[in-house]
């Protein structure tokens, strides 16, 4: 297990572990996190081993390419994807540094904004595969929020809404909270497992339906549908902010809402669920 000081995380607006359809975000062994900006901030301290070009899926809101940066931080080796590199080989590095500038890549959905993946390897392990990091420890306290279902739309894209609740009051970090204030992570239930940001066991419940069942930190999610006003939805998009904080519903194939309706969110169990990966 690696840990990733409060002082790194803190830099960012939002992070999350599980919110990937990627093997690498498996049982929480991979960070993404989302600066306030476009400016990519290395979340680690050490010595730029290697800058390399990597293929993505083509995407046509995306780049056609995508970037790794390894960085020799002495016990482990940080992998970082999704920027274009302002750095090279042999660079020194310290947690705030820019590293480069964030790219869209094809490796993530058009509702998942910018962000830094980060991922940890032993040195002596293959650190170019896809799969094989480490599990993350965040160092950082996560609010559980409760939510009602209930919000009205604050932002809009093609594939997703943002909603002004839950609110978070605190100065920390925030994230939905099932039903039993549980801090939750990941795509529900689009993806196919997810996470809880302080250890829980048993089967949690959102809104009063059962969305899954926690072993620790890792969810199985079950099969339920998100409903928005009685529109399906792709799902329910779950990560830790700093204030402000809103709950993100994403739609694949895109929506008819507009900024200040109101929407009632439901879920359901159901026979035919949505998975993205």
């Amino acid at each position: 297990m690696v840990v990733v000081s409060a002082d790194a995380i803190r830099q960012y607006e939002r992070f999350s572990l599980y919110n990937s359809p990627y093997p690498a975000h498996d049982a929480g062994c991979a960070i993404d996190l989302y600066p306030r900006d476009d400016v990519a901030i290395s979340p680690v301290a050490g010595t730029v081993r290697a800058v390399r070009t990597v293929g993505c899926p083509a995407q046509p809101y995306a780049v056609s390419e995508d970037h790794l940066i390894l960085v020799d931080c002495g016990t482990y080796v940080a992998r970082m994807l999704h920027v274009e590199p302002a750095v090279e080989a042999g660079d020194r590095v310290e947690v705030g540094d820019r590293l480069g500038t964030l790219i869209r890549s094809g490796f993530f959905g058009r509702w998942v904004d910018n962000h830094i993946h980060l991922g940890f390897r032993r040195p002596e392990q293959n650190h170019y595969r896809a799969s094989g990091s480490l599990r993350i420890e965040p160092d950082v306290s996560v609010t559980g929020l409760g939510w009602d279902g209930t919000g009205t739309v604050v932002e809009t894209g093609k594939t997703h809404v943002q909603l002004d609740a839950p609110i978070h009051a605190d100065l920390g970090f925030g994230a939905l909270a099932d039903d039993d204030g549980v801090p939750i992570d990941g795509g529900l239930a689009h993806y196919s497992s997810g996470g809880v940001l302080q250890r829980a066991a048993g089967e949690r419940l959102l809104l009063g339906t059962p969305i899954g069942t926690a072993d620790r930190r890792n969810v199985t999610w079950a099969d339920v549908a998100v409903y928005a006003n009685d529109r399906r939805a792709t799902g329910l998009s779950l990560f830790a902010a700093q204030r402000p904080f809103g709950a993100k519903l994403v739609f694949r194939t895109g929506h008819e809402f507009s900024v200040d309706d109101g929407l009632t969110v439901r879920i359901e169990p159901t026979d035919d669920p949505i998975r993205l990966g």
